[in-house]
């Protein structure tokens, strides 16, 4: 039965497990044989990170030819107006492609949320918001590019769900199995069939 991982990744940890200067990585917090990140997250991004040890899984959750939707919560600077969010909707052309239809509202800071360490910047004469957006793409940086192509950048980036896996329940640094089951033609993740309660790790005690 292939082994599903959800890890909530957090601020500067690299999405690999080979060492890489003074960077902290995902071996300092998942000590599990032959699994391997479907997909990654910047070193600045936070948030739900899946590894597998079934290789086709892998590269059909990371492919974006199959369009798994990924939902973030992004912090931006000011206050998208109804302008910005339509263009976010409708796609944006930024340069070296354009982005497919996103869906996308504003929200209040989502309930819980974690400190980030380090703290986001702060203009005290500039507001910020949170907005929930799904892609169903994921090119490099491509969230950070479309709020600062509408006019709003990105002050802080959270990867909430892919498909419908979801942080819920899961602390930052902190890791849960997902044992499922998969059709054999598309293996395609399906309603997982037993869940773990998360695991902590060293690292991942509650920031104070």
């Amino acid at each position: 039965m292939p082994r599903l991982i959800l890890f909530n990744k957090p601020y500067g940890v690299l999405c690999q497990f080979s060492p890489e200067g003074t960077h902290t990585t995902l071996k300092d917090f998942i000590a599990v044989p032959d699994v391997y990140p479907a997909g990654r997250l910047d070193a600045d991004s936070e948030g739900l990170l899946i590894l597998t040890d079934d290789g086709p899984l892998q590269h059909r959750i990371s492919d974006p030819k199959h369009k798994l939707p990924k939902t973030y919560w992004v912090q931006v600077e000011g206050i998208p107006d109804q302008t910005a969010l339509d263009q976010l909707r409708k796609g944006l052309d930024l340069g070296d492609f354009v982005t497919r239809p996103a869906q996308v509202q504003l929200i209040e800071e989502p309930v819980g949320l974690w400190p980030r360490n380090p703290p986001i910047r702060v203009r005290q004469q500039i507001p910020t918001r949170w907005l929930k957006l799904t892609i169903a793409e994921g090119k490099n940086r491509q969230v950070r590019r479309m709020t600062a192509k509408v006019g709003h950048p990105t002050l802080r980036l959270i990867r909430y769900a892919i498909g419908t896996y979801t942080l819920d329940s899961i602390a930052p640094g902190a890791w849960r199995d997902e044992f499922i089951t998969t059709t054999a033609s598309n293996r395609t993740p399906a309603p997982p069939a037993k869940r773990s309660p998360p695991r902590r790790s060293k690292m991942s005690r509650p920031t104070k």
